[in-house]
């Protein structure tokens, strides 16, 4: 039984494709029915080739192998893919646009919403060029194993190491994670929100056409509910119509977060403890406006809990914290 898990298991690998096309890419219908190599899809084809030269029988494409006219299909698929990289037994990166001499860092790839998770969801990956050669030549099994290029990605992308090698979806760091995506665009504006439901494993509507604002904000409003960690409120920017706590747009969270508030002691007293104390003032307050959408107690920064709102008499002169920058948290 052994020997037939193993075989039929080997048997049922495959690989996908992660790509920004230089062009439009085929589409399920363009493909449907027909002889991949029987077709001006040089792209497709290309990949193909790399899959049967790398002994895979099965290969996988999201433009040739989602149904986007189906909005039943379209949501499964949201849903899904990021376990479907996660499962591949390799993802293969093409850059179109990266001659074989160009570096990382200059392909669009890497400034798109939706690779975000294709370049964290997969254990194995590797990156080929605009004429599919394996990037730099490098003939590593598998990229993201390489230190040179891990350096380069870390550098390009502001990921750290730890995660390019080791990522578990999930609410761990919400604030790192939402900053990842923050300088990526998306064809469509509201798919900023969803090409992140699988990076924080979440499982939210898919409704386009409506707002990126709400889109965005379901999404944030979920990830405070789940994970209680109102890190997520750090950001610099215009205010969202859905939520005057949140931001408009996912560039908001494009600075880094203002650094871990530090306690004042009695014996270094401060001029301005009135103003400094009003960052747990807004702390609480912003608990407050977002209770509609938690169903767990939020973490405060500072070494207070944030399970219950505290009215300004209480604060003591010692409940007092460094505070950078107060216009963080808008009001409404």
């Amino acid at each position: 039984m052994r020997l037939i898990q193993a075989n039929v298991s080997e048997c049922f690998l495959y690989i996908t494709l992660s790509h920004r096309w230089s062009e439009s890419g085929p589409l399920l219908r363009d493909i449907e029915g027909r002889v991949i190599y029987d077709m001006p899809v040089r792209g497709v084809q290309a990949f193909c080739a790399v899959a049967r030269e790398l002994d895979y029988l099965w290969a996988w494409s999201d433009t040739c192998c989602i149904d986007k006219h189906s909005s039943a299909e379209l949501q499964e698929t949201i849903a899904s893919m990021f376990a479907w990289y996660r499962h591949s037994a390799l993802t293969i990166v093409y850059l179109s646009d990266i001659p074989d001499t160009g570096s990382l860092g200059n392909s669009e790839w890497f400034r798109r919403g939706w690779t975000l998770q294709e370049l964290l969801a997969p254990q194995t990956v590797l990156f080929y060029t605009q004429n599919w050669s394996l990037y730099e030549d490098l003939t590593p099994s598998n990229h993201t194993a390489d230190i040179a290029v891990l350096e380069e990605l870390e550098r390009v992308t502001g990921i750290e190491t730890r995660f390019l090698t080791n990522f578990s979806p999930g609410w761990d760091d919400a604030r790192s994670r939402l900053q990842w995506a923050a300088l990526r665009h998306t064809t469509r504006p509201e798919d900023i929100a969803y090409s992140l439901f699988g990076i924080f494993n979440l499982h939210l509507p898919v409704l386009y056409g409506e707002p990126a604002e709400n889109a965005l904000g379901h999404l944030l409003s979920e990830i405070i509910s789940q994970s209680g960690d109102i890190s997520v409120l750090d950001w610099v920017g215009e205010a969202s119509s859905f939520h005057s706590c949140l931001p408009a747009h996912i560039t908001s969270y494009e600075r880094l977060p203002s650094s871990q508030p530090q306690r004042h002691t009695e014996e270094q007293p401060s001029t301005t403890s009135q103003a400094l104390s009003l960052f747990d003032i807004l702390c609480d307050l912003a608990a407050s406006l977002l209770l509609q959408f938690l169903s767990r107690f939020l973490t405060s920064p500072s070494t207070a809990p944030a399970d219950r709102l505290r009215t300004l008499d209480s604060y003591a002169p010692s409940d007092v914290y460094d505070f950078h920058s107060l216009n963080r948290v808008p009001l409404p």
